[in-house]
């Protein structure tokens, strides 16, 4: 009895065994839009434009940081300061993983 479940499991045991050789691709093909159009080029279109919109909103934010820390002669910083901060991390993040993707 112990023989015929072996000689059962052996095919899915090979089969396994084959697919664990290949790594699994995710399907790169390009699909094309309705207007003719790579859908992975408008994509990237796309997240080039984001980028180009978060870099001068980073940069924005930066210059009016610069600015506020400029003003302030006390050493201390205000919570506005600290909130202009915790933006540019989140953009640059943002940013970054874009930039990532591809």
């Amino acid at each position: 009895m112990k023989h015929c479940m072996r000689l059962a499991l052996l095919p899915v045991a090979l089969l396994t065994a084959g697919l664990a050789d290949e790594p699994w691709q995710p399907d790169r093909s390009d699909v094309k839009l309705p207007n003719g159009k790579s859908q992975q080029e408008e994509i990237l279109k796309a997240d080039h434009q984001k980028t180009l919109q978060d870099t001068a909103a980073l940069m924005e934010l930066v210059e009016s940081l610069r600015k506020e820390l400029e003003k302030n002669e006390h050493h201390v910083l205000s919570i506005s300061s600290i909130r202009k901060t915790e933006e540019i991390e989140k953009l640059a993040k943002r940013i970054r993983s874009r930039l990532r993707r591809y």
